[in-house]
């Protein structure tokens, strides 16, 4: 009796929410379901071909970009009335940014947790300078500057899994953005999976409780085998 009253309990659950319209938010994972995390229904997902394009610096019809699609799951969503990739570093609205790297053994044996911390941007002393002497060297502006760092947190997750936080701002153009990372490396060393909340620093101190409660759902699967 008990096991029917749950079932009619859940029947009515859904069928209510049914009646309410769409959910209030989406429901992601990734391709190979290693990945998962909610966001607010007000946000618009995007198609974030453009991003890895940018971020990899290749060439998308190379053989390499090809290789490289086959490792590499993202995605995009921003809460702009005119949603744009073009966000991703430069927005007074919230944009995040989502992929799962499925490593190759070369970068099975050089993954860390500075490594984890600089997936995206360049966040650790290190990587900051490097940074820096490329652009230097190439004659190039740096399009990074006035770096802080907010919050640094090292992550040790159940099944041995574990990863990196960290909350840190820059200084793009004549903006000043704040960037909240969430990295974790699973347990067989085999996947990076990445979160990048973003938007400018004024936004991002109005909201971060909603971000804090958006980056709270960014999880590993549990998956058979």
């Amino acid at each position: 009796m008990k096991k029917a009253r749950g079932l009619i309990a859940v029947t009515v659950a859904v069928l209510m929410l049914s009646a309410c319209g769409q959910p209030d938010v989406h429901y992601v994972r990734d391709e190979a379901g290693t990945t998962y995390f909610a966001v607010p229904s007000s946000f618009t997902q995007l198609d974030s071909e453009p991003i890895e394009q940018f971020l990899s610096g290749g060439n998308p019809s190379s053989v390499a970009a090809a290789v490289r699609a086959q490792r590499v799951w993202s995605t995009a969503f921003d809460q702009a009335s005119r949603p744009s990739v073009d966000h991703l570093l430069g927005s007074p609205d919230p944009f995040i940014y989502a992929t799962v790297h499925q490593l190759t053994e070369e970068q099975r044996n050089a993954v860390s947790l500075n490594r984890l911390r600089d997936f995206i941007l360049p966040v650790t002393d290190q990587v900051r300078e490097l940074y820096a002497q490329k652009a230097a060297a190439t004659g190039q502006p740096l399009l990074f500057t006035n770096f802080m760092l907010i919050k640094d947190e090292e992550l040790t997750l159940e099944d041995g899994a574990r990863g990196v936080r960290v909350r840190f701002e820059y200084q793009i153009g004549q903006d000043m953005q704040m960037f909240d990372h969430t990295a974790i490396l699973d347990a067989k060393g085999a996947t990076v999976s990445v979160m990048l909340i973003g938007c400018e620093s004024v936004c991002f101190r109005k909201r971060a409780a909603e971000f804090d409660k958006i980056e709270s759902t960014f999880k590993l699967l549990r998956l058979p085998g």
